[in-house]
């Protein structure tokens, strides 16, 4: 075996290269004696800027020859090519599956099993509280978690194993991927921390008040239960009669579709939610408070009203129109589409029509600029154009996210008054000030909706434990856990992920063709 005293040296002979990769490098390689594996593919994202570290001045394609240009568009093609034909995909998605999967077995012991152990060892009128307590507990891991992701979201995605100097994009930018990944390193050890402490819990606990349970509440239930009450017998209930009680049970069915639907209201929130870090943040920082408060004090409403089935159901219904109306103002806030010339506005500001036609112009049309591409700059005019090279500029200096560009066309055949400079800069061009404010309600609006929401949670969870058998307690929670997850979680992403992939206007392009991610979406149509 081949000595390589500069070179990591893994497990089982394993040899990686820790030179850093330039930007269109495809894959890191590890080498074992002659044979070379894909062992990790860095990500790749559309751009022209060159990640050499070198600042002197670079001609840009547009002062190229047609001739030239035809060339290296075939040159890259070819190279595109060959590297799909050697591109295997990724297996990631398989040990996100398999770990989600985990996580699912995990969850679903702690909360039927938890709340119904709760439920069974307190005082009828302590148990509500004691619920509201755990799930107000409970939201302190979203609220970190949400911060952990924007911190996570702010580096780079490949962090640690490229250099960052050559990165050309910012996490402004659409094409920017955070360390997605460093957030399941943290959780999972935290969770396999956690876990411990479960392994010292007594297997019963002392009942409070005594061993005898409020009549109260057990008439409540026969008078819901009805015909669906089982047998008292010996003999433990078989599967289909326990099916058909809580498949005939109307109150048990009513609070498993309204939790679905309350499923689908917090998907659309989270698919139409921006991906920003400072988004996640201050989203976090006010929306998960505010719930976790909500939940506190439903939690005493309960205890200290003590109230039944039917004031809780009141209670339900009332925080839930409330809730509803605090949304109403959301539809009012509104930001308009930033300037991109081309897409959402002509390079002379005013509209626009079909794509083809409407990015290729007299000012950039000598410089053969591929449709596709997304490389977006911000003219010295205030306007955003999709690549320099669709905005005419002829000289680039720099490299990386310093690079500049100089002697733009269509800076200079659209000015702005009294400049005389036609460069632009990397990345977009600022947001209106109004769109700063805008977010500002849209967190306000949205907090006190999460808190007037949550407000009937602990009702509701009463409701879902009272109107069942005692000994159904436990399978009805976790059948309606089932359901939120299998007619809620799992389909909402899709078919709302599809009608908000409708309201795209420039779409990224795929290294082996196809659409990538959204780059541009209409904000009107958005919202």
């Amino acid at each position: 075996m081949g000595q390589g005293s500069k070179s990591g040296q893994g497990s089982f002979g394993l040899r990686v290269q820790p030179q850093y990769p330039r930007l269109h490098t495809p894959v890191q390689y590890c080498h074992y004696e002659h044979v070379v594996i894909n062992c990790y593919s860095f990500y790749k994202y559309e751009t022209t800027i060159s990640a050499s570290t070198n600042s002197s001045t670079v001609s840009f394609p547009c002062s190229q020859d047609p001739g030239q240009l035809t060339e290296l568009q075939a040159q890259q093609q070819s190279s595109r090519i060959a590297g799909c034909e050697h591109d295997r995909g990724s297996l990631m998605w398989v040990a996100v599956l398999l770990g989600n999967m985990l996580r699912g077995v995990g969850e679903a012991s702690i909360a039927p099993l938890g709340i119904s152990f709760i439920d069974d060892f307190a005082r009828p009128e302590n148990s509500a509280f004691y619920i509201g307590c755990l799930h107000t507990i409970a939201l302190i891991g979203p609220l970190f978690g949400f911060m952990l992701g924007a911190f996570c979201a702010r580096l780079y995605v490949d962090i640690g194993f490229v250099d960052l100097g050559s990165i050309a994009i910012s996490m402004k930018d659409s094409r920017w991927v955070g360390a997605w990944w460093l957030g399941f390193i943290v959780a999972g050890g935290t969770s396999l921390v956690s876990a411990f402490p479960f392994f010292f819990l007594p297997k019963t606990l002392p009942k409070e008040g005594g061993p005898e349970k409020d009549s109260s509440v057990t008439a409540e239930q026969n008078l819901l239960q009805g015909n669906q009450q089982t047998d008292s017998t010996d003999e433990q209930p078989k599967i289909i009669d326990v099916a058909k009680a809580l498949n005939t049970n109307h109150i048990f069915n009513a609070r498993t579709m309204y939790t679905v639907l309350e499923e689908l209201a917090y998907c659309v929130l989270c698919l139409s939610d921006n991906s920003k870090s400072y988004v996640k943040h201050f989203g976090s920082v006010t929306s998960m408070p505010a719930f976790s408060m909500g939940i506190f004090f439903s939690g005493l409403i309960m205890k200290k009203f003590k109230l039944d089935l039917l004031g809780a159901a009141k209670v339900a219904l009332g925080t839930a129109t409330l809730g509803c109306l605090c949304t109403l103002p959301l539809f009012a806030l509104t930001c308009h589409n930033a300037e991109i010339a081309g897409l959402t506005v002509s390079y002379a500001g005013t509209g626009i029509s079909d794509l083809e036609s409407r990015v290729s112009v007299a000012c950039n049309s000598g410089c053969g600029c591929p449709v596709n591409q997304w490389e977006p700059v911000c003219g010295e005019n205030g306007m955003t154009y999709i690549s320099p090279c669709f905005a005419g500029c002829n000289i680039s200096r720099g490299s990386g996210r310093n690079t500049t560009f100089h002697a733009c066309r269509c800076i200079e055949a659209f000015p702005k008054p009294g400049s005389g400079n036609f460069s632009a800069l990397l990345g977009q061009c600022p947001r209106e000030e109004k769109c700063s404010r805008m977010f500002i309600y849209y967190l306000a609006f949205q907090s006190l909706s999460f808190f007037i929401f949550s407000l009937g949670s602990t009702p509701l969870y009463i409701i879902s434990l009272r109107c069942v058998d005692p000994d159904l307690k436990s399978l009805s929670v976790g059948i309606l856990a089932m359901a939120v997850r299998l007619l809620g979680g799992i389909p909402a992403p899709i078919y709302f992920g599809a009608l908000i992939d409708s309201t795209c206007i420039k779409w990224g392009t795929k290294k082996c063709g196809g659409h990538g991610a959204c780059r541009v979406y209409n904000n009107v149509s958005f919202r």
